[in-house]
This record gives structure tokens, sequence and C-alpha cells, in this order.
């Protein structure tokens, strides 16, 4: 039995996943899931990226949106915005409610998130291992101009280049600013302080291979990686690690990643994306064929390459992904 652990984020990571478990239907599949989204709101526990793993391979996803519940329905956040309780830009709807307020009470009593991800997951039987990268809280804040520091004149400069600057939650910057603003620096906060969830070094340690979805490979992939002892496990473990480009002719396929990669000095390339992972963490790197230009610069930097469809617009066409994907890891492998 093929053993496959996948580091994911949101969307694309949850999309991926539907078509490498069509593919390989046997296989044993680990899924370690960002937690740097995690959000606090309304006195709740908020896991969008685990959550958009586990509604999407259960079924229960909002198929147009790419995350969220089917079926939603929203008052009780109508009823939130009636009494003036906010922040009303982000949309929790009323089955997604239900998620949240198990998860939060579970939390309470005082059940690690990787338990509670499990229990979680006995409902909706995503047909992989679900873990999060860390029990531990971890929250991504992205550094951007602050207006209101401009307009009163705070903020002097003390010579480390953040004077009118301030940060925000990641989902505050994605959510309601829609990245319409330029990311300084990305920062996943507390997670140098984290420990990897139980499970997640052994999975990797156990692989057969190791695959990076098309999730963005800041805040997605990159934080996952920021857990003191993921990003080492992986280089040490002996197996292929082959990564799948999240851009497609200089833009993302999805979301908004060029704003984050601009933010880590990274051009918006299936090229600086691969050379962003590195040899000593990549063996190889599947671009689309509108980049079969760059295969050549990525095989200089010494990972193999090949340019295959990387557009993820059915079942069947992502499940060829991911079997192209465990072909030139059996080629890395050989």
């Amino acid at each position: 039995m093929q053993r496959i652990v996948v580091l994911a984020g949101g969307i694309g990571g949850a999309r991926f996943l539907r078509g490498l478990r069509f593919a390989v239907p046997d296989a044993e599949i680990t899924v370690v899931g960002n937690t740097g989204d995690d959000i606090h709101l309304f006195g709740l526990k908020v896991c969008p990226d685990l959550d958009t793993v586990m509604y999407t391979l259960g079924g229960g996803i909002h198929e147009e949106q790419g995350w969220g519940r089917a079926d939603e329905t929203f008052a009780v956040k109508e009823e939130l915005a009636a009494y003036g309780v906010g922040p009303e830009w982000f949309g929790l709807g009323d089955r997604d409610f239900a998620t949240h307020i198990v998860r939060t009470q579970m939390i309470s009593a005082g059940y690690p998130l990787s338990a509670v991800t499990e229990a979680l997951c006995a409902r909706w039987q995503p047909g992989v291992k679900l873990l999060p990268m860390t029990d531990d809280r971890v929250e991504t804040h992205v550094l951007i101009d602050d207006p209101d520091a401009a307009d009163s004149g705070r903020g002097e400069d003390g010579g480390d280049g953040t004077a009118g600057r301030k940060a925000v939650h990641f989902q505050e910057y994605w959510v309601r600013l829609r990245a319409s603003v330029d990311a300084h620096a990305v920062v996943p906060v507390g997670a140098d302080a984290a420990r990897p969830a139980p499970g997640v070094l052994e999975a990797v340690a156990a692989a057969d291979t190791v695959i990076f979805p098309p999730s963005n490979p800041v805040v997605s992939v990159g934080t996952i990686l920021a857990v003191p002892g993921i990003r080492e496990a992986i280089a040490d473990a002996g197996v292929p690690v082959v990564g799948l480009s999240p851009i497609i002719g200089n833009a993302p396929v999805h979301g908004m990643a060029d704003k984050v990669l601009a933010a880590v000095g990274v051009e918006t390339t299936a090229a600086a994306v691969a050379a962003h992972y590195g040899s000593g963490l990549l063996d190889g790197w599947l671009v689309d064929t509108a980049d079969a230009d760059t295969v050549g610069a990525v095989e200089d930097a010494g990972i193999r390459c090949r340019a295959v469809p990387l557009l993820m617009s059915d079942e069947e066409t992502t499940a060829e992904m991911a079997r192209q994907a465990l072909a030139l890891a059996e080629e890395v492998r050989a």
C-alpha cells in the first residue's frame, strides 16, 4: 500500500486531494493541514483550511465557492449583524457554525486540536487521515501600510522600516481587504514555538512520497513548513518530495498568491516558486504546459521538472495531475 503525505492549505489543496484519492483509492493518505489561517470569531475557534479539506472530501462543500457548506443559510450571521456584532466581513453560515461550536466545546473541555479534528472527521469520513500541522496556536499575520498612522503622524521610523504600518490577521487581509493593498511581510505568529501535532512526524517518516499540492506556497504550505521539525523531517525522510505549481502563466490559478509571494521576495512564476522551496527540500516539480519553457531553469536548479496540464477542471483531470505527480516521484526514486 502506498503511503502518501500531502501538505495542504484550503481550496487548491482540497481539490487536489479529491483527485489524488480518486487516482489511488487504495493508498494511505495523510494530510497535514495548515492552521495558520485559524481565527477566533464570536467566541469560537474557526479552522478554515482544515474544514475546507474535511467538507470537500466529505461531500459537504459549496462547490462553486470552494469553501463553506453546501445549501448554507445565514440566519445567525444576520441576527448578529442586527445586534451590531461583527465582524460582518467573515461569512460564517448556520451549518458551519455548528462545526465551530463543537470544536470550541471540545477544546474548552481539554481536547487538543488533533483529537478534535479526528472527532469531526468521524462524521465526514474524508477517506484520508487529516492532521493539523500543530496543536499549538499559530496565526498568520500580514504587515500592511496603516492609513491611520499617516493621518495622525504616528510611527516615526525607528530604522526597521515598519513606521506607518500595522499587522493584521491573514483572514482580514485576504477576506476583508481582498489583498488589495501590498503585503510587506508575512509572519506565522507562534510558529517558532509550536510543535508538530501528534502523528505528523511519524507519517512523514513512514511515507513513500510527500506531495506539495497547488496550495499557496507562502501562507499554506509555507506556514506548515515553518513549524519546527516538519521541514527537517521531510528533507531527511529520504523519499521523493514532489510539488505542483500553483502558478500558471505567471499568475495564481486561484486567489491572490502573487501578493504574498511579493512580500517574501519571490516572483510570481512557476520556476521562482520551485526555487523558493529549494532543491534541498523539493525533488520534483510539475509546471503547467503553459510554462513548459521554464522546465530547463528548474532542472538547472537541481529539481526534476515536467510540464503537464495543471488546471483542476474536474475530478478526472485532477486525478491525472495526481498520477503525474506520483509518476515523477517514481522517476526520482529510480
